[in-house]
């Protein structure tokens, strides 16, 4: 029987072999985590691996996340445990759909959520995350009309904060996030009186208007690590726990059940284990492959977005 610390022995020699750098999303399992040389969101991670000297990144995360990496690292290669680790927010804007809507409704500028697939970024305008996505509406004209997409959610959190009403807003949602039910908020908050409530901007509506804070799954673990309260109660995957527990060790963290799963845990992120990290490295597949066509288109809507840093 393989042992986990057999394994993580493989994954760091075949590490040293390949030169390379192990990424990891704060929703994966603590166990991958504990392994990689740098955790954090998708972009932060994508751009972490432009300093990398070396040539294989092993992304352990989605495959919308290790394309973004690729898109900003195209002469490395890239590689997932997993190539079926998607996500649905990608699923809910196929990009015929997005030329489509883009036929018939000419003139609107496409601001898409990092969560999509490469082919619908190259039919963007401008990217953004859940980080900055107020900061990115907020630069386009007051009267230029925008679409933006996928999720339904962030899309509305945005449209409220900015006050821009020429904006359509996709209909997508993330199986997460999108789950959260506000009474179960309601139940968590009653059982802990004196907890915080922080939430990510993809949760619904009602969610988020009985939050503390609003916030990227960065800026969550950010705030709740440098805040003065003790107790938090966190809407977004628990896999953040691991760094929350890691750099505030003295404090409490709660996390509310969704209705998919009764539980708050990504199935596609959970995709990834050890054995398939290992294996990735082993073989350097499965591995992210984009035309230069592609690469191309996809890289002006993002650089678009890091310009206004």
């Amino acid at each position: 029987m393989i042992t986990t610390s057999s394994l993580v022995d493989e994954i760091l020699e075949l590490k040293r072999e390949r030169g390379a750098m192990l990424l990891a999303h704060h929703y994966q399992e603590s166990e991958i985590q504990e392994v990689a040389d740098a955790i954090g969101d998708s972009l932060e991670l994508a751009r972490r691996a432009q300093s990398f000297d070396g040539q294989v990144i092993a992304f352990c995360g989605v495959w919308f996340m290790a394309e973004t990496a690729k898109l900003l690292n195209p002469s490395k290669v890239v590689v997932v445990p997993d190539r079926d680790a998607g996500c649905s927010l990608v699923d809910a804007c196929p990009v015929d759909q997005l030329r489509a809507w883009k036929a018939r409704n000419p003139g609107h500028v496409v601001v898409s959520y990092i969560n999509t697939s490469i082919e619908v970024k190259a039919e963007s305008d401008i990217i953004c995350t859940s980080r900055n996505a107020v900061d990115v509406v907020n630069s386009i004209p007051a009267g230029q009309p925008i679409l933006f997409l996928p999720d339904l959610n962030l899309g509305n959190y945005v449209k409220q904060q900015t006050g821009r009403e020429n904006m359509k807003i996709w209909q997508g949602a993330c199986i997460v996030h999108a789950t959260f039910p506000a009474r179960r908020v309601l139940s968590a908050r009653s059982e802990y009186p004196n907890a915080l409530v922080a939430s990510h901007p993809e949760c619904p509506a009602e969610v988020l208007r009985m939050s503390d804070f609003i916030g990227s799954t960065s800026a969550i673990i950010d705030w709740c690590v440098k805040h003065s309260a003790s107790e938090f109660i966190v809407m977004t995957e628990s896999g953040v726990r691991h760094s929350l527990e890691k750099l505030a060790p003295a404090k409490q963290f709660h996390f509310v059940a969704n209705e998919n799963c009764n539980c708050s845990e990504c199935p596609y992120m959970k995709r990834n284990t050890l054995e398939k990290l290992r294996d990735a490295l082993l073989n350097l597949d499965p591995r992210v492959e984009l035309s230069a066509e592609i690469l191309e288109r996809a890289r002006l809507p993002v650089e678009r977005m890091l310009a206004l840093r």
